[in-house]
């Protein structure tokens, strides 16, 4: 992964929000004016559409011309504009400047396989599931209404709704081109919801998102390049960054790593024989908020396990399972950057500790899911917990600033692992009566 991190203001004494932007490198660099809340820049740095990364700086009173973005920017980014300039055959330039890079866009590799993708490009069925969030969902539909991309649907579903908001929004939209079409859940439970989606959706292919996500408009382009990598490819998984960075709270989620949590600008594949344990899903194969399944991988693992995930005692932990479920029946998994995702934090710090929280609810209610799904894989299990210990050591170092806000977060996370696999035992039977309850009505 190419991260830059240029010393920004308040770094160690306090927080400061930054303005994010994104810079296409063969067009001429943008100024960077300052101004308003933000002392520092956050940078995505494109290369003929292609994500390839991102780089943080100081954005003084005077603000960042054009030159100086590009001195900032040519170090950390040289080693990834190389490789791909030697992979197009064209000569390295020796360095980055305002005017930006010269490369043909015509002859350019990543361009030419999005064009060869794009001509054979299968329909894809979008699954957006949300409770009682239409603004936030109106800013995700109107993100996938700008995509790149001809051949796919809209699928909305509306868990356990208290009012007719979200209906009336996706209903709004029904005479637009792209076609939307609007599933009611009354079960509550991201699973639930995700598995109403895959019974509505029209595709072979099944993309999922949040309500709280904006896509790229390359981002299903990207979802399709992964699964052309091999006939082999079940689900593919891709890059999520920040929309926002205005508050501590969003900082603190991107300092502890995100959803990329270890996962970079390089692209990568997963299968059972590795290069990662199926069964240690650390840093993630991918997260629920931007990844895609072939249907038939859906159907061979059961969709989604309802006793998992947001809005249940679980709270998380859904699209782990599905994931090593997935490796595990002999897929592989394809890591694509290029199918990016915008994914707005929370902005408070109660809410970040709440989210947190659950996060490590579900980590272990995932492990406690996996045996009942596949009790075979407890001896591989014991066998990986000296690895386990040995990460969750390497991760525990955190910044600097704020000591007391950390240690409460760290107690909640471990509050949250032990309570895990107790939770996901009261979920099954939670769920067990929601699933009869719905049953005696409609029968």
């Amino acid at each position: 992964m190419t991260e830059l991190k240029v010393a920004a203001p308040g770094a160690g004494q306090g927080f400061a929000p930054a303005r994010i932007i994104e810079v296409e490198l063969t067009e001429r660099l943008p100024s960077v004016p300052s101004g308003g809340p933000h002392h520092r820049v956050w940078v995505l740095a494109r290369l003929h559409t292609e994500p390839i990364g991102v780089c943080e700086a100081a954005l003084g009173d005077d603000g960042i011309t054009p030159d100086q973005l590009a001195a900032l920017l040519w170090p950390e980014l040289r080693e990834p504009i190389v490789e791909r300039f030697g992979a197009a055959g064209l000569a390295v330039p020796p360095a980055l400047t305002s005017d930006g890079l010269r490369a043909d866009p015509d002859t350019w590799p990543f361009l030419l396989e999005c064009s060869k993708v794009l001509a054979n490009a299968p329909a894809i069925s979008v699954v957006v599931c949300t409770r009682d969030r239409p603004d936030r969902l109106s800013s995700c539909l109107k993100r996938l209404e700008r995509q790149q991309y001809e051949h796919f649907e809209v699928v909305v579903v509306d868990n356990a709704p208290t009012s007719d908001a979200v209906r009336t929004l996706v209903e709004d939209r029904a005479g637009d081109k792209l076609q939307f079409r609007y599933q009611r859940e009354p079960r509550i439970g991201l699973s639930w919801a995700r598995n109403t989606g895959i019974a509505a959706a029209t595709s072979e292919i099944i993309a999922f998102l949040d309500d709280d996500d904006e896509p790229d408009e390359h981002w299903l382009t990207g979802i399709v390049s992964g699964f052309a990598r091999n006939s082999r490819i079940g689900c593919v998984t891709g890059l999520i960054l920040p929309a926002r960075l205005d508050t501590l709270a969003e900082e603190l989620f991107e300092k502890i790593g995100g959803h990329r949590l270890g996962r970079g600008f390089a692209e990568e594949t997963f299968s059972r024989a590795g290069p990662q344990s199926p069964l240690f899903p650390l840093p993630p194969f991918g997260t629920g908020a931007n990844m895609a399944f072939r249907r038939e991988v859906l159907a061979r693992i059961g969709g989604f396990d309802v006793a998992l995930g947001a809005g249940t005692p679980a709270a998380s932990g859904e699209d782990t399972l599905a994931l090593t479920l997935t490796l595990l029946s002999g897929y592989e998994i394809a890591w694509e950057p290029s199918a990016l995702m915008w994914h707005h934090h929370r902005q408070d710090v109660a809410g970040l500790s709440r989210q947190l929280h659950g996060y490590s609810i579900g980590l272990t209610a995932f492990y406690a899911a996996l045996l009942r799904h596949r009790p075979g894989v407890l001896p591989a299990l014991l066998k990986l917990l000296p690895a386990a210990v040995r990460y969750l050591k390497g991760t525990s170092t955190k910044p600097g600033d704020s000591p007391d806000l950390w240690e409460g977060l760290d107690r909640r996370q471990l509050q949250g692992m032990l309570t895990g696999p107790l939770a996901y035992i009261g979920s099954v039977r939670k769920q067990k009566r929601a699933a009869a309850s719905t049953a005696s009505r409609q029968g």
